[in-house]
């Protein structure tokens, strides 16, 4: 009778230790892992952020420059930027997953470093929703369900509130300014434009195919928007967004609504985001708020 109980506890046993785990990412590659991924290597500052929510932060043995949020990432020893990466560091830290970012990190650096053997996650959320899926597959991928699960939880309900408050108000036409020389914006498929619309809000240049498309003084003009927004480098409001006052004849200009959003609450891909767009939805009500009555 043991020998009969024992038998089927080890197979039981056995199966459980060889039980993969397998995640996709956003390219559509299958990620697999033996066993939770211990050392982790992240290649941008938004995945450390995300790697955190998940609860998988003290697995986090390298990072880029600028990986500042939370605290505890500053710490954490650096692989270089993420255009430029270190190999020999990377090498030396012994990653057992690293995770990319597909529209930041250069794709020989992603596939040299898949030549070495390392299991890659890549990272590319377009859309707010993929902030909570990407927190739970990292938290897979790290053997840290219960809090990563519990973080996208609160990210889908705090993002279906103000969905809620601000999607049906009226709409704002609204030019966000990522940066001055060359003039840069987001284009339909940048998740800050899902932002915008988060907040009942009308991207300009919405209909452009490019994440991070250029664009001129004289479309902005063509486009006249309602309200113009813009991040900059820091905490700091850019200088060049009050360079705006020289065209008084754009209604934004005219009403007074150019407004600031801190760059790390909007432009990065984290949970974060949902402050950014907290901000930024209190701005286009007060573009609101400045129409003729």
């Amino acid at each position: 009778m043991k020998k009969r109980i024992l038998i089927p506890l080890l197979a039981l046993a056995s199966g459980m230790a060889s039980a993969e785990i397998a995640v996709t990412d956003d390219t559509g590659a299958v990620v697999r892992l033996e066993q939770p991924a211990q050392r982790i290597i992240t290649l941008a500052p938004h995945l450390v952020e995300t790697l955190f929510a998940a609860g998988a932060g003290e697995r986090l043995v390298g990072a880029v420059e600028y990986s500042d949020y939370p605290e505890a990432a500053r710490k954490v020893v650096r692989v270089g930027g993420y255009s430029r990466l270190d190999l020999e560091i990377i090498l030396a830290l012994k990653p057992d997953l690293i995770v990319a970012w597909h529209s930041g990190n250069a794709p020989a650096n992603i596939d040299r470093l898949r030549a070495f053997g390392f299991p890659i996650y890549v990272s590319q959320p377009n859309h707010l929703e993929d902030v909570a899926s990407e927190i739970e597959r990292l938290g897979r991928l790290a053997g840290t369900s219960e809090v990563a699960d519990a973080a996208a939880h609160r990210f889908i309900a705090r993002l279906d509130g103000l969905r809620e408050r601000y999607g049906a108000r009226p709409a704002v036409r609204t030019f966000y300014q990522i940066w001055k020389q060359p003039m840069s914006t987001v284009g339909g498929r940048q998740i800050i434009s899902g932002v915008i619309r988060l907040c009942g809000g009308e991207n300009v240049f919405g209909g452009l195919e490019a994440i991070a498309p250029v664009v001129t003084i004289e479309a902005v003009l063509a486009a006249d928007p309602e309200a113009i927004v813009a991040s900059g480098m820091d905490e700091a409001r850019p200088e060049w967004l009050g360079d705006w006052r020289r065209w008084p004849a754009i209604t934004a200009v005219a009403r007074d609504n150019l407004f600031f959003v801190p760059p790390e609450i909007i432009q990065r891909h984290t949970p974060r985001l949902l402050d950014g767009a907290e901000q930024l939805c209190r701005h286009l009500e007060t573009a609101r708020s400045r129409r003729a009555q």
